[in-house]
């Protein structure tokens, strides 16, 4: 009877710590230990989907209740302002979602780019800054919302039960044109926003918050990822374009996440660019250690 007593009682124990290493493991099975980890792409583009103008978007991004935004870029201990100002070029607009780090120094968190691809056509993708993510991270709609409509690549409108199975394209985008925010952007009085916030000159209504520990803190963006897929293609091309120019990266950021990125970077990293005529260019980068601690990119282009 001890015998079994003793056996039951180390069985327990032994089903307690696996299941504690299990939630462990679990809990940090996301983490990149970049800052990215704590800005929800998929979550700034639910609520850009969502928003009735730019203003209330970048409003709606610093709301401690949406957590969507968890970064303190400076360490400062308080959850950074993100400003949000378009660079449009006619039906082209690239979204900025930016912190001030300092009076001299603002760092990109990522850009929203979105084009009209016809009367009432349009097309949007978020794409994460590499001093960010590491990488540039590309998210777009996945058409799960029961609205979606979906664009095949002669920018034709697609209906019907089987609106995204048309084997005769090659890819099959969703039309954003029923988001509010797309609708406003494209209406007659709209005007380019340009946030008037800065270092140090924020809303009265924001309130910064210490930012929530990764364990506490990632639970929060997995209801934003059902809707919303990770992809390696740059569809919205001249937005992504007019934006390059205007890119901003924090000397102060890239130098205090540099041990995170560099070591991200050591992975490779891949990206697959679209070109007008539907053809195809993967990029594949890889960073390799050398045995005195020298380090090469071998860069490998395959067209499709």
């Amino acid at each position: 009877m001890k015998l079994y007593r003793r056996l039951f009682t180390l069985f327990l124990l032994l089903s307690f710590n696996t299941a504690a290493l299990l939630a462990q493991s679990q809990s940090g099975v996301d983490s990149t230990g970049l800052p990215g980890d704590h800005f929800s792409l998929q979550g700034a583009l639910q609520l850009f989907s969502q928003s009735a103008s730019i203003e209330d978007f970048e409003k709606a991004l610093n709301l401690e209740s949406n957590h969507v935004n968890n970064l303190d870029l400076n360490g400062d201990g308080e959850t950074d302002y993100i400003r949000v100002t378009d660079q449009a070029e006619k039906d082209a607009h690239a979204f900025v979602l930016q912190v001030p780090v300092s009076a001299t120094e603002s760092q990109d968190i990522a850009v929203i780019e979105l084009e009209k691809t016809g009367d009432t056509s349009a097309i949007a993708q978020i794409v994460g800054d590499e001093e960010i993510y590491g990488e540039a991270v590309i998210v777009e709609p996945d058409g799960g919302g029961e609205d979606d409509s979906f664009i095949n690549y002669n920018n034709s409108r697609l209906s019907g039960p089987n609106a995204g199975y048309d084997e005769g394209a090659p890819r099959i985008l969703i039309n954003v044109w029923v988001w509010p925010s797309v609708r406003f952007v494209y209406g007659p009085v709209y005007r380019p926003w340009i946030s008037p916030w800065r270092w140090n000159y924020y809303p009265a209504w924001w309130r910064p918050w210490r930012p929530f520990a990764w364990h506490v803190w990632h639970p929060f963006r997995f209801p934003y990822h059902r809707s919303f897929v990770i992809v390696h293609t740059h569809r919205v091309l001249h937005a992504h374009r007019v934006y390059m120019p205007f890119r901003s990266s924090s000397v102060t950021v890239r130098t205090r996440n540099s041990a995170s990125v560099g070591h991200y970077r050591v992975t490779h990293t891949r990206t697959s660019v679209t070109g007008p005529r539907g053809k195809t260019t993967t990029v594949k980068k890889t960073t390799v250690t050398g045995p005195r601690g020298g380090k090469a990119t071998r860069v490998k282009v395959r067209r499709h």
